[in-house]
């Protein structure tokens, strides 16, 4: 599917500056001064922001920052961060490929992957953010109790995700090939996550934590 792009996006969102971490490089090993001591859990590809917005709003206790690239669609998580007013969420207008230059080893407890893009053919795997080359950035910024938590409606990323996570010695745990009807309580949800969910389409979940216990 084509990009949409806004013809004011970046415009509209730099109108916004306040709630994006612009050089976040420059908080390396410094990100207590941006989120008061508080645990950061990072959504990468973030999206619209439904989910983590609704995180914001139920957990105070954590800071959470957005990743996304598209600037089109940064802009709606920033305008709902706005909305509710949340002060333990803020934006990072940068790329996955980058992540381990804004982190020093152990800043970060909990990284999401929503959704991502599944890049289907072979030649494009190492794009998936569930490959070996992100896998290791992950590791590298990882608390070492830090976990990743993985939903995706494309069962071949899924079955590609449990191989390539498990290669890299991380622990996989709380799997799920059907969230939605397993009758586990669902704390937050994507816009993508609803859609595919209404259509009866399965939501693959896992949980993979960086250390032993």
């Amino acid at each position: 599917m084509r990009r949409r792009r806004l013809k004011d996006g970046v415009e509209r969102l730099l109108a916004h500056r306040e709630w994006l971490v612009e050089e976040p490089e420059k908080h390396r090993g410094q990100w207590e001064t941006v989120t008061g001591g508080r645990k950061i859990h990072l959504e990468i590809g973030m999206g619209k922001g439904q989910f983590i917005t609704t995180l914001g709003k139920d957990r105070k206790d954590i800071f959470y920052l957005g990743m996304e690239i598209k600037e089109e669609v940064l802009l709606r998580g920033v305008e709902k961060a706005i909305e509710e007013d949340l002060d333990n969420l803020r934006f990072l207008w940068k790329n996955a490929e980058d992540v381990d230059q804004f982190f020093a080893p152990g800043e970060v407890e909990r990284i999401y992957l929503n959704f991502s893009d599944p890049w289907p053919k072979n030649r494009c795997a190492k794009r998936r953010l569930t490959h070996q080359r992100f896998l290791d950035k992950y590791r590298s910024i990882l608390s070492p109790k830090g976990e990743i938590h993985l939903k995706t409606d494309n069962e071949k990323l899924f079955e590609f995700s449990l191989n390539a996570i498990s290669g890299e010695g991380y622990r996989l745990k709380n799997i799920s090939f059907d969230y939605h009807n397993s009758g586990v309580s669902i704390p937050a949800t994507t816009e993508y996550e609803d859609k595919f969910s209404a259509s009866g389409m399965k939501i693959y979940r896992l949980e993979a934590a960086r250390g032993e216990g």
